[in-house]
């Protein structure tokens, strides 16, 4: 098979089941705060089809950047809704970090040259899950740090905030076509040391070779 297929192949898996497995954790903490809204929908699952979105899948592959179907969570059902939202919230980048964690323990007991896949795997799993965990930590809404803030900040605070809600997406989407099709890079200015400096603390001495695998990556 052609390595590059094969990276390809890595690559989609690593972020489908990081996809995955942070929705779920959405859905099972709200669970345990008194929302059965996502298990009564089938969505409380490790099945990825059934948090695929096929646009966000597209856009991954022509972007760089993409999405999974948010799972349902309705706030009327959680005893304290912005505190218990704000859980709901921090649980799906908390798996990610999670995954980069257990990857990176795979990661530094792997021979990078015995088992070459195997230590690919595991180094992507390592990057894109703290990309999407510190990404998603960004305070805007629809991202999960939208709801952080929300939950850390007064009721009248987080209803003035509530008000810039709708503008969001828009603003996320506009930073990251300027960033593809503008070379503006305001997402790298932002992200790239806090993405760069966890990663290494994660994986140590086995960062410079991870360095490697990214610069091997499809693009």
């Amino acid at each position: 098979m052609d390595s590059t297929v094969l990276l390809s192949m890595l690559l989609i898996g690593v972020i489908i089941l990081s996809l995955t497995v942070h929705e779920y954790s959405h859905g099972r903490v709200a669970l345990q705060l008194g929302d059965d809204t996502a298990q009564r929908l089938g969505r409380l699952t490790l099945n990825p089809l059934r948090h695929l979105d096929p646009l966000g899948a597209v856009s991954f592959y022509f972007l760089g950047f993409g999405w999974a179907k948010p799972v349902p969570v309705d706030p009327r059902n959680l005893g304290n809704p912005r505190r218990d939202m704000m859980f709901v919230a921090l649980a799906g980048p908390l798996s990610n970090v999670a995954l980069a964690v257990v990857c990176s323990f795979f990661l530094r007991i792997l021979s990078a040259d015995a088992t070459p896949m195997l230590f690919v795997f595991f180094s992507i799993g390592v990057y894109i899950n703290v990309v999407l965990a510190i990404f998603n930590l960004l305070p805007v809404f629809p991202l999960d740090g939208g709801s952080v803030l929300k939950g850390l900040v007064s009721h009248e605070t987080a209803a003035k905030i509530g008000q810039y809600d709708r503008y969001g997406a828009v603003v996320i989407l506009a930073v990251i076509l300027l960033d593809n099709f503008a070379g503006t890079h305001i997402l790298s200015f932002v992200l790239w040391k806090p993405i760069m400096y966890t990663t290494e603390l994660l994986t140590q001495e086995m960062f410079p070779l991870l360095r490697q695998v990214l610069m091997i990556l499809p693009r």
